[in-house]
């Protein structure tokens, strides 16, 4: 198969959509990351996402749309639900609704409920508008790597697996949406994204919890209600670790434990805030954004992710935001790409 690279335009969505009809995958951009998508009411559409990004079938997917009327024969719907998508639709919230019979128990890995945002960036709502079908679409990578925010980072990961990538630039947020789930009592946070606990909080006027697993992996017999929920996610292939603790604290120990990888003979390096880039010069620093901007660090984190990769980089320790706010969500995706080890720097 080959796969084509085209700039979004009327034509190349005319194409995509010719392609979705039939059953076939497209890459294609959201404001998030860019997404992997089928038509989500064909179910063999939508099990070759599975086959192409190597993802396992209890891995739950998101349905896009391009406006609410498509939602009555997907899902039911709640006056809270409602106010959230005045606030907050299009853009990087994704719901979970009660499903309806007309999604594929492939789409929802067989749970009661399905995930469905409208994505904002016009290239995505362009492609949704032009096709009419609601899309499945998880993130386009392979099972487990970096999510990718480019569309030379998609061609990566799905050279000769897809027939067709809309390449609309680089993406605005960087990290996956929220997954708020509204359907067992209090709104509960499931994964955090660009629309934060405090966004949410001052439409619904009551308080949102956080899934207490965000910040740590799914135990063995837990269900991933969320994608991004259970396995290692968002990985390089270099062993990542966290470093947590006093700033001065954890600088010094970055530095001490990169210079021990470096003498025994393995690449390695430090991912660390611009602020202290120069502090750690010695440590091949790469830089993952002011500490004062955690949007910025929010927009790079993948991308300095996969740079890893593409230096050959075997051991890497990393600082870490306070997880609030947009802070939450990228210490979500650093602590799965690490599979949560950690080092505390005021322990050592």
């Amino acid at each position: 198969m080959i796969t084509q690279v085209l700039p979004a335009s009327p034509e190349s969505f005319a194409l995509a959509s010719d392609l979705l009809r039939k059953g076939q995958l497209v890459a294609f951009p959201t404001e998030t990351v860019y997404g992997l998508g089928a038509d989500a009411l064909n179910e063999s559409a939508v099990r070759a996402i599975f086959e192409a990004k190597g993802r396992p079938a209890d891995n739950p997917l998101i349905v896009h749309i391009a406006d609410r009327s498509q939602l009555s024969p997907l899902c039911e719907m709640s006056d809270v639900s409602c106010r959230l998508m005045d606030a907050f639709w299009p853009g990087p919230l994704t719901m979970l609704f009660p499903k309806k019979p007309a999604v594929p128990a492939v789409v929802t890995a067989g749970l009661p409920t399905v995930a469905i945002r409208m994505p904002s960036h016009p290239d995505a709502a362009a492609l949704l508008r032009v096709c009419g079908l609601p899309i499945a679409a998880p993130s386009a990578n392979r099972s487990g790597r970096p999510s990718p925010t480019t569309a030379a980072h998609v061609l990566e990961d799905m050279d000769r697996r897809i027939p067709l990538i809309l390449d609309g630039g680089p993406c605005e947020v960087g990290v996956e949406s929220t997954v708020l789930d509204l359907t067992h009592g209090e709104p509960t946070i499931l994964r955090p994204g660009g629309i934060t606990r405090n966004m949410l909080e001052s439409v619904l006027g009551t308080p949102v919890r956080l899934a207490d697993s965000i910040l740590r992996p799914l135990g063995k017999d837990e269900k991933a209600l969320s994608p991004g929920m259970r396995y290692q996610h968002y990985a390089p292939e270099a062993v990542l670790t966290l470093v947590e603790g006093p700033e001065d604290r954890v600088l010094a120990l970055m530095r001490k434990k990169c210079s021990e990888a470096l003498s025994m003979g393995k690449k390695a390096c430090v991912l660390c805030f611009s602020e202290h880039c120069a502090l750690l010069s010695d440590c091949f620093p790469h830089d993952i954004g002011s500490l004062s901007r955690p949007e910025e660090t929010a927009r790079r984190l993948f991308r300095v992710l996969r740079k890893l990769d593409e230096e050959g980089m075997e051991v890497v320790f990393t600082e870490v935001l306070p997880p609030e706010e947009i802070g939450l969500a990228v210490m979500n995706r650093l602590g799965r790409a690490a599979a949560f080890r950690t080092l505390r720097a005021d322990q050592e």
